[in-house]
């Protein structure tokens, strides 16, 4: 068998694998489990040079750098607008507008509502990066915005851990890593695409084709803020629709807006680890400060900042470069040093735990059943077998 990434199964999906390949030969395809994954279609045309293999994360044990030295933030943007409207204290937008003010270009991720699916793009103005604010949770497709990055120019680039592992394995390869500001985040997991297809395909019987689609809105606080907000072209005007401001138009708009805290089905099935990836329960190595990264960013939950309800960003630095960067933004962003175990805390120590119905749940998901009926059926019988020990818990904990 060729050196290629043809043998690997249940990969991150991140995408990197197609800039690498000197012959053009592997596409980013959907699975049928609805995740993305690379695939080589002219296997003939494979020149065995083991390229793709050598930048994999996932062919990796370990990740592609070892930080000694982790500075460590508690972070917030000074603009209450910037800070009001992003996920949580608005610091990874205020890392994309500096670096853009600085000479870099951009690459974050967008929601395509032509596509229904989140992406990575470049952006060369604040302007053009303006869609890129805000959590998106469900996997992104990379295979465009990467392939178009010229490796001697100047970037910012922001993914996922696994997909930055594989970035900086791929810049080092070719002496450029000079040229790149790498960014991730603290990864909860991501979920199939086919979770967020039935659930825009519900949402559009409710509201009409969908122009805009949003993952989190601090509307009634910060830890209150996994909500969906979704406009369509039609605005049918159901229940449930709120004025909310949008950062990337600097306007007021309407949007239908559903909770966590008040049911909403996709954060049902994500935060009950329903429907992730594979890899996500079985293969990920970049919890708390493991990183590939010069910088990782996030929410701050835990004790010390749980009454803050206007968002608290966790800021980690690993490498020189990354620390120079946080230093440059001072006069935009109010950094507070804070011990490792303080910013790390509330963040997924280990691989999400996998549901035993894990691959019914997605078989399903394939199917006719709305997601309340897989929920109220398939789910709900599973969490009833360990209702007795729940409650148990549960009275142990109050006694």
């Amino acid at each position: 068998m060729k050196k290629n990434i043809t043998y690997l199964k249940d990969c991150y999906g991140c995408g990197v694998c197609v800039k690498a390949c000197p012959t053009k030969i592997i596409s980013l395809k959907e699975t049928s489990d609805g995740f993305y994954a690379p695939i080589i279609l002219e296997q003939d045309k494979c020149i065995d040079c083991g390229l793709c293999l050598r930048i994999c994360a996932f062919n990796h044990d370990s990740v592609a750098q070892d930080s000694t030295s982790t500075d460590s933030y508690a972070a917030w943007s000074n603009n209450p607008i910037v800070r009001e409207h992003c996920s949580s204290g608005g610091i990874g937008f205020e890392i994309g507008r500096w670096a853009i003010d600085n000479g870099y270009k951009a690459v974050g991720v967008r929601y395509n509502p032509l596509k229904n699916r989140a992406e990575h793009y470049i952006a060369s103005t604040v302007e053009d990066f303006m869609p890129s604010v805000g959590s998106k949770y469900i996997p992104s497709y990379t295979a465009e915005a990467f392939d178009e990055i010229n490796l001697k120019e100047k970037y910012l680039v922001t993914g996922t851990p696994c997909q930055i592992d594989s970035f900086r394995r791929l810049i080092r390869q070719h002496k450029k890593e000079d040229n790149f500001i790498l960014l991730d985040f603290f990864c909860h997991g991501v979920p199939s695409l086919l979770l967020w297809d039935k659930y825009t395909s519900e949402l559009k019987e409710k509201i009409g084709n969908i122009s805009y689609a949003s993952w989190r809105n601090k509307s009634t606080g910060w830890h209150d803020s996994w909500a969906i907000n979704a406009d369509s072209t039609e605005n049918k005007g159901t229940p449930g629709w709120k004025v909310f401001y949008d950062l990337t138009t600097n306007e007021k708009r309407h949007a239908y807006h559903s909770r966590m805290s008040e049911g909403d089905l996709f954060y049902s099935f994500f935060f009950g680890h329903y429907c992730l990836n594979m890899c996500c329960h079985k293969s990920c190595k970049y919890k708390l400060e493991s990183s590939a990264a010069d910088i990782r960013i996030g929410d701050l939950w835990g004790n010390k900042y749980k009454n803050n309800e206007a968002g608290v960003s966790v800021v980690l630095a690993f490498t020189p470069r990354g620390k120079q960067v946080l230093s440059d933004l001072q006069n935009l962003c109010t950094l507070v040093s804070e011990p490792l175990e303080v910013s790390t805390e509330g963040q997924m120590k280990h691989c999400a735990p996998m549901p035993a119905i894990r691959d019914k749940v997605i078989g399903q998901l394939r199917s006719q059943k709305s997601l309340k009926e897989i929920k109220s059926g398939l789910i709900f019988r599973y969490n009833l077998r360990f209702l007795p020990g729940r409650i148990i818990n549960k009275i142990k904990r109050t006694l």
